[in-house]
């Protein structure tokens, strides 16, 4: 059977039933969502004469629960006009409307008898081959399908969005015993297209794969920081980014998730797994238990094991629970010596390596921990999965740890490792002995280009399934054709190499711009085409701050002069190769890095991509390529019967608010990506080998190198004075300062070509020239330098 996902019903719209409803939405389907009517009018319904039959008040409680989750913040929305696609209604008079849908996503209370009895309406409507799935985190799937027909059982299964379902990629697909194989199927390979997610086959155990593992490794730490008289401060500072986990490290995360939705998964693994041999781990702590009493479970209560307080002069502070006088104090500063060596330290696989081996109290906490880890992981398999990848896969997108926790054990040694569980008094499951003694030493191997896996029931490796499908650049460290300190050049096969290079925050400097004139040379002479991309964190934080304040301060301009000429160069040398550049940009694509974009080929973005000219805010223009092509690309939306100001305005608008995408999809409506010709990529580990299959096919239709422009239309005085009255209008409103007004000014001359008395065509080298110029004279300026060492110092640009 060949299955089309057009339109989705999510029944139930609370706080994961309306994001899941935008989720689908942001991909292009549409959503019918539903949720009960309300059993009392509320005091406004009351007041405007309404009865519990207007549709106003049966839709009341669907309808409120969307709009609070598109206003919240991060957006579960890609762009604001998704939304369109989604139409709300009750279970009494819309649940005949799920006749409809493809699939039908339950999303309601996490009651057994309630959801059972939201199933029995179901079938009186629904479809035979429809899909039927759930989102519990908890209630075992096949207890569910009891009772249900045999097509329902046949097309039912588990699954397990995290919240948020936008920006958590984790899908946990739960099959029943009767679930269809076509339709486990068909999810696993659904939820990595076209929802982006990293979709991870289950058993029908307490807790699936993530929950089990996360809120073990979350109880295991409560446990040690009791042995080794450690506080919340100081272990947030030991398990957040510096071993490669969300800045929310333990205990923050514990308030965003809820300290209630914790306890209860605890609470549920001891009592359904009485086979678990941590089972003592999961016990509730008292301090655990008294913060539930006092009703402090995180962020939806105020405060948790943190709570944020307003101080004199309306300033924010956040204070820190003291477990021992559960009383809140001032945030303490954490202190070890081992986390002050290795923060320095780019690389993460190092970083833990380091502060493992380290003989501190952080050393001790770490070796600890591991320990537990391992212990458990291991006597996990096969009870919660058959493959060890599928714990790694779980915890990696579903609690955004940077490395598996075997992966971790194969970074630390295996054999090593079992040493210090068993010194812990802790046991490794037998398989991983049986492993060591087969001689095979980890858990992953790489081989010509391709991650294996030791597959428990072969005792062989086997390569992860879809490894066909993504490019992981660690992979191809043998495939290196060029590198220096900062970058290299990846030949990832098929013609086609990959520039990727590692600085701090991915900013480009002097290496990264040679590295790329020479991945273009390269690839000229021996490849077919070259993808532009990393693995970082983020794509780039743009050009390198530090360098041009210290050509600016010491007033170095024939340096910088030539700097700004060689990143120019660099981005007009991607446009005018012989051969296709694709950009591959993730995550933060600011400056320096969008234009990288803006002069590719094609750009294969990530959905998750915030993309902009952000130079405007540290008091310049964008210097490399960026101000031209905004003009350039405006100029191609000149058309008869249009006022030739408004797109000038728009492009103009968009750099001098210095606008960053909120998504990839946003972008277009930015004009910084192109509709019809770039693309998204919705799940971020097929980005590269998406890119690559782009260059490939330009490749194929028969590149040839593009000419040079220099039949751009510029406006001259006629919009120059239009641009420069509207941002005088901005500062006579108090919204920009005078600094703010003398950069877009002088951004406004740029992008109409100057003081031109009538419309003309110009080229692109003469408004690289302009746009350089520019750049330059406002490196000169005091409130450009604090700016730039503000930015340097704290993160953020100054307001002056």
């Amino acid at each position: 059977m060949q299955r089309h996902i057009n339109k989705v019903a999510v029944l139930g719209s609370g706080v994961m039933g309306s994001r899941i409803a935008c989720h689908f939405a942001g991909i292009g389907v549409q959503v019918l969502l539903l949720d009960i009517a309300p059993k009392e009018l509320n005091e406004a319904e009351k007041k405007k004469n309404l009865t519990l039959d207007s549709p106003v008040v049966k839709n009341r409680i669907v309808n409120d629960a969307l709009q609070a989750a598109i206003k919240s913040n991060p957006s579960p929305v890609y762009t604001k006009d998704v939304v369109n696609r989604i139409k709300t209604g009750n279970f009494t008079d819309d649940m005949k409307r799920i006749a409809e849908v493809d699939w039908i996503i339950e999303v309601v209370v996490e009651n057994l008898d309630i959801k059972k009895s939201v199933f029995e309406q179901v079938e009186k409507f629904r479809k035979p081959g429809t899909l039927i799935t759930s989102n519990t985190s908890g209630i075992p799937i096949h207890l569910m399908a009891e009772g249900r027909s045999e097509d329902f059982q046949k097309h039912f299964c588990g699954t397990h969005f995290f919240n948020p379902p936008r920006y958590l990629r984790l899908l946990e697909i739960i099959p029943t015993p009767h679930t269809d194989k076509s339709v486990i199927d068909f999810l696993m390979h659904y939820g990595d297209l076209y929802l982006g997610k990293t979709t991870v086959l289950c058993k029908d155990t307490p807790a699936f794969i993530a929950n089990r593992v996360g809120v073990f490794s979350i109880m295991a730490i409560f446990h040690i920081m009791q042995e080794m008289g450690l506080g919340i401060d100081e272990i947030d500072s030991l398990t957040g980014p510096v071993i490669g986990r969300p800045k929310s490290a333990t205990f923050r995360t514990a308030d965003v998730v809820g300290i209630d939705t914790l306890v209860r998964v605890a609470k549920g693994v001891m009592e359904n797994c009485p086979q678990d041999e941590a089972i003592s781990i999961f016990k509730i702590p008292p301090f655990l238990q008294k913060v539930v009493e006092n009703n402090w479970l995180g962020d939806k209560t105020g405060q948790g094991f943190y709570k944020k307080t307003t101080g004199e002069g309306g300033s924010k502070e956040i204070l820190t629970l003291n477990l021992q006088t559960m009383e809140y104090g001032p945030k303490q500063k954490a202190r070890f010596a081992s986390i002050d060596a290795a923060k320095p330290v780019e690389d993460l696989k190092k970083r833990i390596k380091m502060l493992a081996a380290a003989t501190d109290k952080a050393g001790e906490f770490y070796r600890s921990f591991h320990a537990y880890l391992f212990s458990y992981v291991s006597h996990r398999i096969p009870e919660i999965a058959d493959d060890l990848y599928k714990v790694d896969d779980a915890m990696k997108a579903g609690f955004g740890w940077e490395i598996g926790p075997f992966e971790t054990w194969d970074l630390l040694g295996v054999e090593a490792a079992v040493k210090q569980v068993e010194e812990k008094g802790l046991t490794v499951a037998q398989w991983v002995k049986d492993m060591l003694a087969k001689g095979i030493t980890s858990f992953y191997k790489i081989d010509n280009g391709k991650k294996l896996y030791y597959d428990i029931a072969t005792q062989t490796y086997k390569p992860l399934p879809g490894e066909g499908e993504f490019i992981i650049l660690e992979n191809f460290s043998n495939n290196v054709v060029w590198k220096n300190n900062a970058c290299s050049l990846i030949d990832i096969g098929d013609g086609v190499v990959c520039f990727d290079w590692k600085t701090k925050m991915n900013t480009i400097g002097g290496e990264v711009l040679e590295g790329l004139n020479k991945a273009v040379e390269r690839a000229e002479k021996d490849f077919r085409g070259l993808v532009v991309a990393n693995e970082g964190a983020n794509f780039s934080a743009g050009a390198n701050v530090g360098m041009i304040f210290m050509l600016a301060a010491e007033q170095e301009f024939d340096e910088l002069d030539m700097a700004v000429r060689m990143f120019q160069r660099t981005t007009m040398r991607l446009r005018y190769s012989s051969i296709p550049v694709v950009v591959a940009p993730h995550a933060l694509t600011l400056g320096g890095g969008c234009e990288m974009a803006l002069h590719a080929d094609k750009v294969q973005a990530s959905a998750e991509s915030y993309i902009g000219l952000v130079e405007l805010g540290v008091g310049l223009i964008p210097g490399g390529g960026g101000t031209k092509e905004m003009t350039l690309r405006a100029s191609l939306e000149f058309k008869p019967g249009r006022i030739e100001e408004e797109p000038l305005k728009d492009y103009f608008m968009t750099v001098a608010m210095a606008k960053v995408s909120t998504s990839g999809f946003e972008a277009y409506d930015l004009g910084i990506l192109r509709k019809g010709h770039d693309e998204i990529t919705m799940n971020p580990g097929r980005l590269i080998a998406d890119a690559k299959r782009s260059v490939i096919a330009i490749a194929d239709e028969g590149y040839t190198r593009p000419v040079e422009r220099t039949d751009i239309k510029v406006m001259g005085r006629s919009a120059l004075g239009a641009l420069l009255a509207g941002v005088y209008a901005m500062r006579f409103g108090n919204y920009i300062s005078d600094h703010d007004q003398k950069v877009a000014n002088k951004l406004a001359y740029v992008m109409c070509g100057g003081d031109l008395t009538e419309p003309s065509f110009v080229s692109e080298q003469y408004l690289l020239d302009l746009e350089r110029e520019a750049f330059l004279s406002l490196c000169g300026e005091r409130k450009t330098l604090e700016r730039l060492q503000s930015v340097i110092k704290t993160g953020k640009p100054v307001r002056n």
